[in-house]
């Protein structure tokens, strides 16, 4: 059983898309200092707001969700732009899109349009985002040539930290955003075990918040390596879950350890692998956690001899025939 890695290897990888995980910390950074040229497309305190995204960033929804609503700044529902609801009540509906070309993010906004206030967050000023949504926040700075997403994903929850931080609306036990990008250095250059980086097999793990991170970790592994991958709620783990664990598989955790759960790994031989500890324990913001995933997903590719920057089966973005313009 390992906690926060202590041995093994620096990242060699000359890829893109290791280029920009990182390049986060710097991408965190503009984010928060540009936070008041984008606040237009955000909800505001008190909005019954969905977020909706796909893939990637449906589980950056998910995890801004969790932090806004616990957090005091308001309800927040996040769905898969394909699931949206379209029940009333929502106040705002607010839209993640790298690419902005997105069909079922665009065609959440078209049915919207004049019935509801709707705000975006994209990468392109150059696509149908901005004239589909109300208001729309370009993270240009963030956008990324890899077809994976990485940056642009985190920088993203980074500038949503940072407007509920701003509106005094952070969840009780979240680090500011300042401490998280300090993290977020250490993360692009913190070994990786090599227990890890053997492994067989990785369950993602997560609470409120970090179980949106939970599922994009384990995504990205899939995307970038093909591994074998499963995300679940940390306390889920136990009711079924930990029977696929066993020696030369790994149970990631992000955020804070139930009590018991190490115990339980090391019971039946797996690898814990929990870097999101306490700031006192010198433990990883989860966000910046996240970002030792994203490594881990370019080495294994690279060691399977898959390019990180050109996923198998995967584009940049999904559009769909018939989709409106």
């Amino acid at each position: 059983m390992t906690t926060m890695p202590t041995e093994t290897t620096a990242d060699s990888s000359a890829s893109r898309t290791a280029a920009e995980i990182a390049s986060q910390p710097a991408t965190w950074s503009q984010a928060a200092g540009t936070l008041s040229a984008h606040t237009a497309a955000l909800p505001r305190r008190g909005e019954r707001v969905a977020v909706v995204g796909c893939g990637t960033s449906w589980f950056m929804a998910q995890a801004y969700a969790a932090l806004r609503e616990s957090g005091g700044h308001g309800e927040t529902d996040a769905f898969a732009a394909s699931e949206f609801p379209y029940r009333s009540g929502y106040d705002r509906v607010l839209a993640i899109t790298r690419s902005g070309t997105t069909t079922e993010v665009l065609d959440v906004l078209h049915r919207l349009r004049s019935a509801v206030p709707t705000g975006a967050i994209t990468a392109d000023p150059a696509t149908p985002v901005m004239r589909a949504a109300d208001a729309v926040a370009v993270l240009d700075f963030a956008d990324e040539e890899s077809v994976v997403q990485t940056r642009f994903a985190t920088t993203v929850l980074a500038l949503l930290r940072a407007h509920l931080e701003a509106e005094d609306a952070l969840p009780t036990g979240v680090r500011p955003l300042s401490e998280a990008i300090k993290d977020a250095e250490r993360a692009v250059t913190v070994p990786l075990a090599a227990e890890v980086l053997g492994a067989e097999q990785f369950t993602f793990l997560g609470t409120g918040w970090t179980y949106g991170l939970a599922l994009e970790a384990g995504l990205k592994m899939r995307e970038a390596a093909g591994a074998w991958t499963e995300a679940y709620p940390a306390m889920e783990y136990r009711h079924g879950p930990i029977s696929i664990t066993g020696p030369g598989r790994v149970a990631w955790v992000f955020g804070a350890l139930p009590d018991g759960l190490a115990e339980d790994i090391a019971r039946v031989g797996g690898t814990l692998a929990a870097g999101s500890g306490s700031a006192a324990d010198g433990g990883l913001d989860p966000l910046a956690d996240l970002i030792r995933a994203q490594r881990l997903a370019v080495a294994l590719a690279e060691s399977r001899g898959y390019d990180p920057d050109k996923p198998r089966n995967l584009t940049r973005s999904v559009v769909l025939e018939d989709s409106p313009a």
